[in-house]
């Protein structure tokens, strides 16, 4: 890395002389970007919770069997499989700047259209383009901030975007509520996220291309405007390292699953998909499980406090996430969070134990889930970084849809006791999979955080 020069024209990669124009440049960019971002992650939540709130509404009025119940409570999970991948591959292929505004149009568009659906299926339908942009999101959104991102407290400047996420989430359910007693007042609360998205469309004209994608390509003087111009924090040699090693080998999805990138692949999308799967199918149908407990009749003011629970232990999570690294937020929790579900599934008609078994899943599966902002990102090359995140999210939202479209069947056929143990058994799949499988990249340069997943550092 250079010095740190005692002028503003200073080396690419050298912090910004203090008070220069280079460094108020920065600050806006990241400051945007940081917002663009954190609205986006935001808006997952929120179009994801949002239905939580008002399933049961908008059930009775659209007249929706338990199959299509499933199906449109499930929509945005597998329309992230396909544009995780999708849109991962685009960034990776064409760039990151056009791909992260593209997407937040899709959002826009999908908020209004959700006000106006007459049946069931017009509704899965807008849900399921939601959740292609949802998966766009994840591909596109937070692997560019990481690119702008500096080694130290990058962590933390991620995990800050799942807090976004669950804020956004928690918002939703909030207005749900408020609309829960007007007459359609579903489609109010559904399509309230267009207001949202429109502000984050603003947002995002004039956000820079990524200078650690432009050295991918082989760009390397337009990167190093780049990296002058807004002071960006890159190891350069690293990045052309990582680059030259990578000439020769496949590229795309086929890459994913060489022996190269394999481990990354495997790691990333197991441990996600093990965090979310839980907490998406009992967050959508929490009324039903709820009432399946006998826990009695107050199910909204329980899915508050299962929403802003949440929302303190991501915040947690942010909080330490570099301090005690990446490991030790990630496998610990796994353990404890099937533990938790185990207990509530085998005594159900014990209060105490449902409460604080939930309160203690809730929490520290929502701390983890600070990581899902993290290590996907640090575990993949820049050449194949957005591909790589998106392929993570599409698989780990596959269990979650599965999880969220059988969850309501399994309640009715087999109780809630058998489905919480099915998720307590993913849960400790995570965990296990994690301890062998989990590098260390605290405070790493992506590119050496990237080699040492690939090495299996720990």
């Amino acid at each position: 890395m250079a010095t740190t020069p005692a002028t503003e024209h200073h080396q690419p990669g050298a912090p910004p002389a203090p008070g220069s124009a280079t460094q108020r440049q920065r600050r806006l960019v990241q400051t945007k970007l940081k917002l663009a971002t954190q609205i986006g992650q935001g808006i997952d939540g929120y179009i994801i919770g949002g239905i939580g709130m008002a399933m049961a509404a908008l059930t009775a009025d659209l007249h929706l069997s338990p199959v299509m119940q499933g199906l449109v409570g499930a929509a945005p999970l597998i329309g992230i499989f396909v544009g995780g991948p999708l849109f991962g591959r685009l960034a990776d292929h064409f760039g990151r700047r056009p791909v992260f505004l593209v997407d937040m149009l899709i959002f826009l568009i999908g908020s209004v259209l959700q006000f106006f659906v007459t049946d069931g299926l017009q509704l899965f339908l807008i849900r399921l383009l939601m959740g292609v942009a949802i998966g766009g999101e994840y591909a596109i959104g937070a692997p560019l901030l990481s690119e702008y991102a500096p080694r130290q407290g990058r962590g933390r400047l991620l995990a800050s975007l799942e807090i976004s996420w669950y804020v956004g989430y928690a918002l939703a359910t909030v207005v749900g509520a408020l609309f829960a007693d007007v007459a359609g007042g579903w489609r109010w609360s559904l399509a309230s996220s267009a207001v949202i998205a429109a502000v984050c469309v603003a947002l995002r004209g004039g956000i820079p291309e990524s200078a650690r994608w432009l050295l991918s390509k082989g760009r390397r003087e337009e990167a190093e405007a780049l990296i002058t111009k807004y002071g960006i924090e890159i190891d350069i040699t690293a990045e052309l390292d990582e680059r030259a090693q990578g000439q020769g080998q496949q590229d795309g999805f086929r890459a994913l699953f060489s022996r190269r990138h394999l481990r990354s692949t495997v790691f990333a999308s197991v441990f996600w998909a093990a965090l979310v799967l839980p907490y998406f199918a009992i967050g959508t149908f929490w009324t039903q499980v709820f009432e399946a407990l006998h826990m009695g009749d107050n199910a909204v003011a329980a899915l508050l406090v299962y929403s802003f629970t949440a929302v303190a232990g991501v915040t947690a999570g942010c909080l330490v996430v570099d301090r005690i690294g990446r490991r030790k937020l990630l496998i610990p929790p796994f353990w404890i969070t099937a533990v938790c579900l185990a207990l509530v599934a085998v005594w159900p008609s014990s209060t105490p134990v449902i409460v604080v078994g939930f309160l203690f899943f809730i929490f520290l599966n929502a701390a983890s889930s600070a990581l899902t902002a993290v290590y996907p990102l640090e575990v993949f090359p820049t050449s194949l970084r957005t591909t790589g995140v998106g392929f993570a999210t599409a698989m780990s939202r596959v269990g979650a849809a599965v999880g969220t479209f059988l969850l309501p069947m399994g309640l009715e056929r087999f109780g809630a006791e058998f489905v919480l143990l099915v998720g307590a058994g993913v849960l400790a799949l995570g965990g296990l999979v994690s301890q062998f499988l989990a590098p260390e990249t605290t405070d790493m340069d992506l590119a050496r955080a990237a080699r040492a997943a690939r090495e299996g550092a720990v």
